[in-house]
């Protein structure tokens, strides 16, 4: 079965040669594209092509079409390449009609979950299928219509049968996402999460990195960090080592291979866990940034019902605007964020420097670690 052509199907981490899958939203996508081909042309569809976000072209076979009187539907079964998750191998439907309403009309159907809680990628009452997603679908059903003339609107429902199962091994019930899984890429693309391959991959970096003599390490999580390091005047120049969720791997490579000092930068989201001594940051292996923060906010001066809001956040944002109205970031901040600094410094035994910047994707900077201003002058004069 070909899903990604040779070149772009496979990629390189950690010496070793790793499949590419392909999201819940370039299943969603495809289905579509191959449901209002179906039924604008009337004949069966065996495979369709796309081009994801990313700019790499899927060919993707389409199994179970069906033509009946003014809908058609058919599916695409989901392919996690070598980061299999819970959806590998789940058929995602697409089922779609005509209308009379101009546009395309997405909503999801069985198995897709209902969001019902603000904070999310969509608003409360819609379907759970992410922006990205909705995106890719419009344009491959449009792409269709085109070429066949047609000018009206089309319905599109997205359906997954396993979804309400399979969505139980996840994080939507607690996000206040009811009924199923979510669809959800944003390049279109899954790339390979082995843990071993990306350490080996982060650890390969932290030797580029260091082979002219660097000795203080700049490490980000992932994408936000990278924003915030190019627009933070303090940092202005400096080129991130992303750790990824593996934030005490990181430090445990560092001391290995010599590192005087890391400083760590991002988002609340991310660093409110190393607060509590969480050390790998993926949602997988634990959470608790909401009782973190509402312990921390109630040491601060926050009253129990305050920190009952903060219990029912999906996001840190939106707990940092319940903790604004009172005037009680700053001083929630100032006690929790020197505990990450503190667990930092455990987990290295004190051997080398650590201290961490940590930010809002909403309010900006929050706050530094207490030797934060000390190491940001040695990663810049280190340059």
């Amino acid at each position: 079965m070909t899903v990604i052509d040779e070149k772009d199907g496979y990629v390189y981490v950690g010496g070793r040669r790793l499949k590419r899958g392909y999201t819940t939203g370039s299943c969603a996508a495809s289905a579509s594209k191959a449901a209002i081909e179906m039924l604008l042309s009337g004949k069966l569809v065996e495979t369709v092509d796309i081009v994801t976000p990313r700019g790499i072209p899927l060919h993707i076979p389409i199994e179970n079409p069906v033509i009946s009187e003014g809908k058609a539907r058919c599916a695409v079964r989901k392919d996690g390449g070598d980061d299999a998750d819970d959806t590998n191998g789940a058929l995602v439907y697409s089922e779609v009609t005509l209308c009379d309403e101009p546009g395309i009309h997405i909503d999801g159907g069985i198995g897709v979950g209902r969001v019902t809680r603000k904070g999310l990628d969509q608003p409360p009452g819609n379907a759970a299928i992410n922006r990205v997603p909705r995106s890719m679908i419009t344009e491959c059903v449009n792409d269709v219509c085109q070429a066949f003339g047609y000018t009206g609107g089309v319905n599109v429902v997205i359906s997954v049968p396993e979804g309400e199962r399979i969505a139980k091994r996840t994080f939507n019930p607690r996000l206040g996402i009811q009924g199923g899984i979510s669809i959800l890429g944003t390049s279109g693309i899954v790339e390979p999460m082995s843990e071993t391959a990306l350490l080996g991959s982060i650890k390969a970096e932290m030797k580029v990195f260091m082979a002219p003599g660097r000795k203080y390490l700049l490490t980000v999580p992932g994408n936000y960090g990278k924003d915030f390091v190019t627009a933070y005047p303090a940092l202005e120049g400096q080129q991130p080592v992303e750790c990824s969720n593996f934030i005490g791997d990181f430090l445990d490579m560092a001391l290995e291979m010599g590192a005087k000092g890391v400083l760590l930068v991002g988002n609340l989201g991310k660093l409110v866990k190393l607060a509590g001594g969480i050390m790998n940051t993926h949602s997988r292996n634990a959470d608790s940034r909401m009782e973190i923060l509402a312990s921390n906010a109630i040491m601060a001066g926050a009253d129990v019902d305050m920190a009952k809001r903060i219990m029912g956040c999906i996001s840190t944002d939106d707990a940092l605007e319940i903790l604004d109205e009172k005037g009680l970031i700053g001083p929630t901040m100032e006690i929790l964020i020197p505990k990450i600094e503190f667990h930092m410094n455990h987990r290295v035994k004190g051997d080398i420097e650590v201290a961490a910047v940590v930010f809002s994707s909403e309010f900006g900077i929050l706050g530094h670690t207490p030797s934060a201003d000390a190491l940001i002058k040695k990663v810049c004069d280190m340059e």
